[in-house]
């Protein structure tokens, strides 16, 4: 039971930088396009080197 002292702080822990990391993925907008990417993958017209 003296294991679970460690590992409840370390599961919320970890826990935590989980969400940071999500929080921080979504403020710097990588979820801004999700129906592109289906769309160019089943057009003839994809291209290796995508227009900026």
């Amino acid at each position: 039971m003296d294991v679970l002292v460690w590992l409840i702080p370390v599961s919320l822990l970890l826990g935590g930088v989980g969400l940071v990391a999500f929080v921080y993925t979504v403020r710097s907008n990588q979820y801004d396009d999700p129906d592109g990417d289906s769309q160019r993958v089943l057009s003839d017209q994809w291209d290796a080197h995508p227009k900026p």
